[in-house]
């Protein structure tokens, strides 16, 4: 395995970005390895709650990282104990206007779904609300035995966002959807993998290196192909794809570079080495 090229990135968002780091966390912590980005969400004194701030610096990456052809892979992770409690619904209720940041949080979660790279969410413990659904937009989730996962939204009186709801139907299965949403029943980690919530658990100090791993896994194959098979994929589970652009990719990557390295490679009997175009 060789190693990776570490290089750190840090968030300014103004006066408001400073002020959230304090002694109660930072916005989250991003660190680029080679062609994987590390984000680690970093208020773990609140268990990792996702205040706006916290929205819109991760809006704005994944923003980033849309037109990144560099990045392979992005591995989503936290510190502490939590994974995350979700969005700070304080922010909700003592706003004038509180659809301004429940909109932005959806909007944050779908902007993550949709990237072209592979995601990988690594969960280091319990996941509650909104934080259950950004876990679930990534493409895949190992967690630790310690996972314990909790959707309080009927208790509060919310009704959950219909992008979530997709996500839980097309990820988990109608049923399970319901008992987590309509029951509002925790799911303890063994749950969590059975209904294929987790794809794996592990141990917590095998967890980044399991993540890590996936994401080399992930950087030795053909970005044109991962990220073209990814989006369909993901239209066929939400109802919406576009027969015309699927065919009009699977075309576009059998004249890429790529394809016609990757046959070369297998005639030659080596590695391939994409290049992504």
């Amino acid at each position: 395995m060789r190693p990776f090229r570490v290089m750190q990135m840090n968030f300014n968002n103004g006066a408001r970005g400073r002020e959230s780091m304090s002694e109660e966390g930072h916005l989250p912590n991003v660190e680029v390895r080679e062609r994987t980005v590390i984000v680690t969400l970093d208020r773990p004194l609140r268990a990792n709650r996702l205040e706006s701030d916290d929205v819109m610096a991760l809006y704005s990456l994944w923003s980033g990282l849309a037109s990144d052809r560099s990045v392979n892979a992005i591995v989503l992770t936290a510190r502490g104990k939590h994974f995350s409690s979700g969005f700070d619904l304080n922010e909700v209720v003592d706003e004038v206007d509180p659809t301004t940041s429940v909109a932005a949080f959806p909007k944050m979660i779908d902007a993550l779904e949709n990237l072209p790279q592979v995601t990988i969410c690594a969960l280091n413990g319990g996941v509650y609300g909104g934080a259950t659904d950004l876990a679930l937009a990534c493409d895949f989730r190992f967690g630790v035995p310690s996972c314990e996962m909790f959707i309080p939204a009927a208790r509060l009186g919310v009704q959950y966002f219909s992008g979530g709801l997709r996500r839980y139907v097309s990820r988990v299965g109608l049923n399970n959807a319901k008992r987590l949403l309509l029951l509002a029943e925790k799911f303890d980690a063994d749950e969590m993998l059975s209904i294929g919530y987790l794809d794996r658990v592990v141990p917590s100090e095998q967890l980044m290196a399991l993540a890590l791993a996936t994401a080399q896994q992930v950087d030795a194959l053909a970005p044109l192909a991962v990220t073209g098979m990814k989006l369909a994929l993901n239209a066929f589970a939400a109802g919406n794809v576009d027969e015309g652009a699927a065919r009009a990719q699977e075309a576009a990557v059998f004249q890429s570079m790529d394809f016609k390295e990757g046959v070369a490679a297998w005639r030659q009997k080596r590695k391939p080495v994409f290049k992504g175009c």
